[in-house]
């Protein structure tokens, strides 16, 4: 269904963005090419990897995907269950978390949106004011040179396909010192509302010296892709009247910068901390809340009323399209950061990242306040990597692709082909089309009756 309506107005959508600009550039050349390469994954005739049954000789072809972050589906929820099961199982320690979420206001989401480089200065602002309260509170208790660690999601995109840069940061709730050679950590205990506004207080008004200097003056020039983004904050603002938020525990409102640090998650429960990681990392909408109407409109339903009481967006097609192409992250930028001990280069890295001993659960002995061993990988072990591809295929479509459909036995890889000669002629052999379905030209806008 998404994969017809981006091929059927992918050419409209990318002609239409070009007139409307006065260069006449249209949108950056990544952009582009994250819908063309979606519109590749997978199809048989861009590459694949053959796989046979060893007891009954059943031969199964598997179609390689796009790889890709920003439009695709299944990429990305593939992506997703890869970094949840990471991160819990080679990163973060069995200590308890809590999650610490920034949100800024409109203007601030425009620019960290068009220089991601700001935007990795502004998150790196915000930690530094939360270890700093970390390590404040651990003093009080005294706990000397404490250290702290965050793993944050990037995110661009709000509940309702709109633009929405915040931060969801994922920091051990409490500080990590060094006794007697060896590494413990000590909880601290909840903040209060009133610390948490002090936090926010701090980062609103460094984040405002660092951001202000970077608004739009009347003279600045904007590509066609700052004038989506811009399109799509506007599109998000409340119409028609609207209940104030209720305030929520441990959360504090600041000028439209927003600090919420109300969850909280034990040291064994890494099951809720899978969670937690999955939502950072998931895709900027749901496949399964999207349906295309009779007129040829996309519908798109929303996981809650937004201001005006609308549950659902009725979007023309290329107007869709618009929408995802504000969502789409900037090349060669990640999305997933390391900061304090998770750090890739810090000191405590490997003695705070699991061990292999850690990867199953075990009993201990220890107190509440502090972590059971922290201890390295022993020399010589090599660490488990990421899940394999066709456990994460299984994750996302219930199918195991390494399983015989015919008797149930396992499934081998027999080769990977990417030569287009070597693929053509395997599928010609077996009646298969040796090209993907075509892209639509460009043509005339579609015409709706919005007022049904």
């Amino acid at each position: 269904m998404l994969h017809a309506v981006v091929r059927e107005n992918l050419q409209m959508f990318l002609e239409e963005v070009r007139e409307r600009s006065e260069q006449g550039l249209g949108l950056p050349r990544f952009v582009a090419e994250e819908f063309e390469r979606y519109l590749k994954c997978g199809v048989l005739a861009n590459g694949f990897a053959r796989v046979r049954c060893g007891d009954c000789g059943h031969d199964l072809l598997v179609a390689f995907s796009c790889k890709r972050r920003g439009v695709c589906p299944s990429c990305n929820t593939r992506r997703m269950h890869d970094t949840a099961a990471h991160l819990v199982d080679a990163v973060i320690p069995r200590v308890p978390v809590r999650q610490w979420v920034l949100s800024l206001p409109r203007w601030a989401r425009w620019i960290l949106a068009r220089d991601a480089q700001l935007a990795s200065r502004a998150l790196a602002v915000a930690l530094r004011a939360i270890f700093a309260h970390y390590r404040r509170r651990a003093r009080a208790t005294g706990e000397e040179a404490g250290r702290c660690g965050a793993v944050t999601f990037v995110q661009r995109f709000g509940g309702a396909l709109n633009l929405n840069v915040h931060f969801h940061c994922i920091v051990p709730d409490g500080v990590f010192v060094r006794e007697g050679g060896a590494l413990r950590f000590a909880t601290l205990r909840p903040p209060t509302d009133e610390e948490v506004q002090a936090v926010l207080l701090r980062i609103a008004r460094r984040l405002d010296r660092l951001l202000r200097p970077h608004r739009p003056g009347p003279d600045t020039e904007l590509s066609s892709l700052d004038l989506r983004y811009a399109e799509s904050l506007q599109a998000s603002l409340p119409v028609g009247l609207a209940e104030p938020p209720r305030r929520k525990r441990q959360s504090a409102l600041i000028d439209g910068f927003s600090l919420h640090a109300g969850v909280h998650l034990h040291a064994n429960d890494r099951e809720g901390l899978e969670k937690f990681c999955g939502y950072g990392a998931r895709p900027p909408f749901a496949l399964g809340r999207l349906s295309v109407l009779p007129d040829g409109r996309v519908c798109y339903r929303l996981k809650r009323p937004i201001a005006d009481g609308r549950t659902e967006l009725l979007l023309a097609p290329t107007e869709f399209l618009r929408k995802l192409a504000s969502l789409i992250p900037p090349p060669r930028h990640h999305l997933v950061r390391f900061h304090g001990v998770f750090a890739p280069n810090a000191a405590w890295r490997k003695e705070v990242v699991p061990s292999l001993e850690q990867a199953a659960p075990q009993a201990s002995s220890a107190p509440a306040a502090t972590a059971p061993s922290l201890a390295a990988a022993p020399a010589g072990v090599k660490a488990p990597t990421r899940i394999p591809w066709a456990e994460l295929l299984e994750r996302v479509f219930r199918f195991d692709v390494l399983r015989c459909e015919r008797c149930g036995g396992r499934m081998t890889v027999l080769a990977f082909l990417t030569e287009r000669a070597s693929v053509k002629k395997v599928l010609e052999h077996l009646g298969l089309p040796t090209t993907g379905p075509p892209i639509a030209k460009a043509r005339g806008p579609m015409e709706f009756d919005f007022a049904s």
